[in-house]
């Protein structure tokens, strides 16, 4: 009878483990499961640099499982490689158009080729930049300002910087030198305006004094401490209007809105804000 007694008590036993260890697992699960990396890949103008690279310390600080990568640059460039298959979770541009170009929500007109990579109901415009003239230091040239300098452009006696034709910078700096009815292609010929592939290159040229002027954002100049001599008005080149979109090929769809809705509230408003941008209207 003993041994029967022995007996029961060691299944009882064994059994009594079983389930404790069934508990441990389940304890044990919830952990690993609460502690995965959420990777979030951010396409941004190259603009954005500082601001960015702010808002993410500031954002990972409450968000420990969000680990954000960013690729800085021109939003021509940032557009052909979403097309091109990059893998982005959220795009955002200096310029509406190479949003609209991704956009399927959008016209033939400002969408030719009929692409759809944009998440509907995501597309917000973020931020407001402007656009302005800087000079290296001491303004040897002394250029007083937007109609001073295409004055002296048009009399081939300064060099002017700017963004390529399919960076924003470069096509909000058209819009002005046809503003002043000057002929971009016959000046860029007599070796009186060079280019840069972003507006950072345009920024270090004027920097390092390789040109007389650049046009910029105001942000930049801020960020590499240039003083601008004159600010463009809407009438010379429009509104600089920055939008942002989570996109469609985003594996973190939630993770993704979650960062643009932060990119919009009060703290990276503030980041935003010391550099020169401003909310959109």
């Amino acid at each position: 009878m003993k041994w029967k007694k022995w007996l029961s008590l060691a299944i009882v036993s064994v059994f009594a483990l079983g389930l404790m260890g069934c508990g441990s697992e389940k304890q044990e699960s919830k952990p690993a499961a609460g502690g995965d990396k959420v990777h979030l890949t951010v396409f941004a103008a190259a603009s954005m640099t500082e601001t960015m690279n702010q808002i993410a310390e500031q954002y990972q600080k409450d968000h420990p499982n969000v680990e954000i990568t960013y690729n800085f640059d021109s939003s021509g460039t940032l557009k052909k490689q979403i097309q091109n298959g990059a893998e982005c979770d959220i795009f955002i541009s200096a310029a509406q158009k190479q949003m609209n170009q991704l956009d399927g929500a959008k016209d033939e007109k400002a969408n030719p080729d009929k692409l759809d990579f944009v998440q509907p109901g995501t597309r917000h415009n973020l931020l407001e930049n402007k656009v302005v003239l800087v000079t290296p230091e001491g303004n040897g040239k002394n250029i007083q300002d937007f109609k001073d300098m295409a004055a002296k452009l048009g009399a081939g006696s300064i060099r002017l910087v700017m963004g390529n034709s399919d960076v924003p910078v470069g096509q909000y700096t058209e819009k002005i030198l046809k503003f002043f009815n000057l002929d971009e292609k016959a000046i860029a010929d007599s070796g009186n305006i060079t280019y840069g592939s972003n507006v950072k290159e345009v920024t270090t040229q004027v920097l390092e004094g390789s040109a007389d002027c650049g046009i910029v954002y105001a942000t930049d100049a801020y960020s590499a401490k240039l003083k601008p001599v004159d600010q463009a008005t809407k009438d010379m080149c429009g509104q600089v209007i920055y939008p942002a979109a989570v996109m469609k090929s985003s594996k973190n769809q939630e993770a993704a809105k979650d960062f643009l809705q932060y990119l919009q509230g009060d703290a990276a408003m503030k980041i935003f804000e010391s550099v020169g941008f401003s909310p959109a209207n």
